[in-house]
């Protein structure tokens, strides 16, 4: 879908509105000060659109009333942009670009980005433990450090540089952490959350890895050091591809991630990864005539964008006193997952 296209089914803000309230309220208005499940909506003119009042608490909300959205002044459609822009993007966009192309300060398209990314964290988060056969692996990510004479930085697992935990279920989706170290006493209980027992590890050789698969229904290493990278089935080069996809993002886009907000980072690239579905096709042309390939094809477009608002009433975003963000507790519960 173009963004002509993404007009013609958004032709409107009432459209937009609409589009907004069927994802997040499912059965119907739901209030966020009481959690009620009456309300009375204003039809009048001179009252803004998709005003409703509580039967319960009399209390007055909107469809982003205490959500990711709360107190925005920007057009929906503004909103629908923005997601359509970070979603299709295969290696994110800067509030800088963001600006640029939605007519709006950069102050206000950080903020937008910021919220999106944080309700993808939340998506991550809500997903189920990882199965079947699921391919370990560790992102170092960050800048090359500054030239000191007679300094010598450590590489690889040595680095200063902020650790990401990588899980991917092949074929499947990812589970991006960010940890404070490769150690057993981090990784174990954090691969023992996210993947099921019943899973086939596959991982380079950190010893940590060793220690974990042996809860786990089996576990298989490939030799890196070796310069052995795939053995037939075994290899954890699919996580190898998230993690380059990462790099890709701040190499060609960010150019450099905080550690304060690099796990909403890793959130967005996760969830554009997580928005896809196997598809099994047989070849029938050429000397790989009759192989089956499966390839990794993207949901559509309203299907990720419910995919993504449905968990909006997850968090509430705020301003700091210094323009920064400060993230608040859920309204209301979600509904429809």
């Amino acid at each position: 879908m173009n963004v002509e296209e993404l007009r013609r089914n958004f032709p409107d803000e009432a459209s937009c509105r609409a589009f907004f309230e069927s994802v997040i309220w499912p059965n119907g208005p739901v209030c966020p000060h009481c959690h009620g499940k009456k309300a009375w909506a204003f039809r009048s003119p001179k009252v803004r659109a998709g005003l409703y009042e509580c039967a319960d608490c009399s209390k007055q909300f909107t469809v982003t009333t205490k959500s990711a959205f709360h107190g925005t002044k920007l057009s929906l459609w503004i909103w629908l942009q923005a997601m359509y822009s970070l979603i299709f993007s295969s290696k994110g966009a800067s509030s800088v670009f963001m600006a640029q192309w939605l007519g709006i300060s950069q102050k206000s398209a950080w903020k937008m980005l910021h919220a999106l990314r944080t309700i993808m964290a939340i998506h991550q988060s809500a997903l189920p433990k990882l199965q079947g056969i699921v391919e370990l692996d560790e992102k170092y990510l960050g800048g090359k450090p500054r030239y000191q004479p007679g300094v010598k930085h450590k590489r690889g697992r040595g680095t200063k540089k902020a650790c990401i935990a990588v899980a991917v279920q092949r074929q499947g989706p990812v589970r991006a952490t960010l940890v404070t170290g490769d150690s057993l006493s981090v990784l174990q209980p954090l691969i023992q959350k996210i993947v099921s027992t019943e899973a086939h590890l596959m991982s380079d050789e950190l010893p940590a890895y060793r220690v974990i698969g042996q809860d786990f229904a089996a576990h298989e290493t490939v030799r890196h050091g070796q310069k052995e990278f795939v053995r037939g089935p075994v290899h954890n080069n699919t996580a190898e591809s998230y993690n380059a996809l990462l790099e890709r993002a701040k190499q060609g886009v960010y150019h450099w991630m905080s550690k304060r907000h690099l796990p909403l980072y890793t959130s967005e690239a996760a969830f554009r990864w997580n928005q896809r579905v196997p598809v099994t096709r047989t070849i029938q042309r050429g000397k790989h005539r009759g192989k089956v390939r499966t390839t990794m094809k993207p949901l559509p477009l309203l299907e990720q964008f419910k995919n993504l608002l449905r968990f909006a009433p997850a968090c509430q975003i705020r301003r700091t006193k210094n323009s920064g963000i400060r993230h608040l507790p859920a309204a209301i519960p979600l509904f429809g997952l």
